[in-house]
């Protein structure tokens, strides 16, 4: 209980994966830092609940976990390749976005050279503070390991990467049942729920956006005995805006311009550019899926359907299936549809670092992080910063794979060397997009 870490990182997603390899590279140049990293899962896994075939990363391979900080980082997605022998297969596959299969690959590639540094089936429950001379100048981080034991470890400076929590809508909550999943637990429990092929069963797949048509195409393809229904807030699918000067969005260098503007006006500025990034689908995907209603239709045998402006009102569970009360948006109007199994495809919540922290009482003065991604603190020589958790602030591109590296590299910064983020000179694109409110 003596010893403390310059830093602990809650998760080990790619967000801390990317700060341990900055972390790393940072150490070649100063002193070795003492870090360790704590994640709940018993060994690295991205997003394995949506490592659909055949699913493709809707950004850059270049947007990876090192090139945008240090392009010679043996951490990057063209070293992997090169250490994989298929540096020049992908080179002929003429594309910047792999498979997810792949990627996720590449990033537990990356994950295994930290299994020093990373304890994995540990569970945080709670941060306390450590005080001395009146000072925060530490904290004591609680967690439960695979036997339900309680572990405490010590740091100066806390990261926390915790990745979201799935959200359900309102009718759901509170209901446990095997036969309703969120997307995030797909693969692997969809298989067991429709493993009786001889029978004819039905699926609701809720949500509008890339997730949820991802998984209703896999459905529709994987499994001929399933009739499947996908229902949506939205008039229909809605393609996703990745066209290039709105892409600039995404740039770590665009965070600047976020950040800075008046709280009203970036809130115009994130709902004017959400069509970038929630309730949109690739436009090749939505073709794909229109395309396999029509041949319904032309083969006269109209199994699946699309039920847009629907919420579920209500949820009943029973031994003959799901009943769900579907609310039409336009006339108010209700109507009920039965079920054998449905998918929640309805995002993340990313406020899970409020309940964790609680037990820093009157130390924390704000959940509002500055531009370091910093927490504010009362009297205290110690830091805790936020990643993935400052879209409000940060911009649409803070939950995203776009910034790991320049991220990781400002928090580390800060951490040791006291640095601040200093806003850069504006482009004259990156000018006309915010003056454009």
């Amino acid at each position: 209980m003596s010893h403390i870490h310059d830093y602990v990182g809650v998760g080990f997603g790619p967000s801390n994966l990317a700060l341990a390899i900055a972390t790393q590279e940072f150490a070649q140049g100063v002193r070795s830092p003492d870090v360790c990293f704590l994640e709940r899962k018993p060994a690295f896994a991205w997003h394995e609940g949506m490592l659909i075939d055949g699913s493709t990363m809707q950004i850059s391979f270049l947007k990876d976990l090192a090139t945008l900080r240090n392009p010679q980082s043996r951490f990057t997605f063209i070293n992997y390749l090169m250490e994989q022998g298929r540096l020049e297969d992908f080179i002929n596959i003429q594309t910047f976005f792999p498979t997810r299969e792949e990627y996720n690959d590449y990033l537990s590639w990356a994950a295994s050279k930290f299994e020093d540094q990373v304890h994995y089936g540990q569970s945080v429950q709670s941060v306390e503070p450590l005080i001395e001379g009146g000072k925060l100048t530490g904290m004591e981080v609680l967690s439960r390991d695979k036997n339900g034991e309680i572990q405490r470890r010590r740091a100066r400076n806390l990261v926390l990467g915790m990745g979201g929590e799935p959200q359900v809508p309102q009718a759901f909550e509170g209901i446990n049942d095997p036969r309703i999943l969120h997307s995030s637990q797909y693969r692997g429990r969809i298989e067991t729920l429709l493993a009786d092929s001889g029978r004819r069963a039905r699926v609701a797949v809720v949500g509008g956006g890339q997730s949820a048509a991802e998984i209703f195409e896999d459905i529709t393809n994987r499994f001929p005995h399933v009739d499947a229904s996908m229902i949506l807030r939205g008039t229909a699918l809605k393609p996703s805006d990745d066209s290039p000067f709105v892409n600039e969005i995404f740039n770590p260098s665009f965070i600047d311009q976020i950040f800075q503007q008046p709280e009203a006006r970036r809130h115009e500025l994130l709902t004017e550019f959400r069509n970038t990034n929630y309730a949109v689908v690739d436009l090749e995907l939505i073709e794909r899926i229109y395309q396999m209603f029509y041949l319904q239709k032309l083969r006269r045998e109209e199994r699946h359907q699309m039920l847009p402006r629907r919420e579920v009102a209500r949820v009943e569970t029973g031994e003959g299936g799901l009943h769900l009360t579907l609310r039409d948006l336009a006339d108010d109007s209700h109507s009920e549809q039965g079920f054998d199994a449905v998918v929640l495809a309805t995002g993340y919540r990313r406020d899970q670092h409020h309940e964790l922290l609680a037990g820093l009482g009157d130390h924390l003065e704000s959940f509002t992080p500055d531009r370091n991604y910093r927490l504010r603190l009362r009297n205290s020589e110690s830091r805790i910063y936020l990643q993935g958790c400052c879209e409000v602030s940060h911009g649409l591109s803070d939950t995203l794979l776009s910034v790991l590296a320049v991220r990781s590299q400002e928090i580390l910064e800060s951490i040791f060397l006291g640095r601040s983020v200093e806003p850069q000179v504006r482009t004259e694109r990156e000018t006309r997009l915010t003056s454009a409110l």
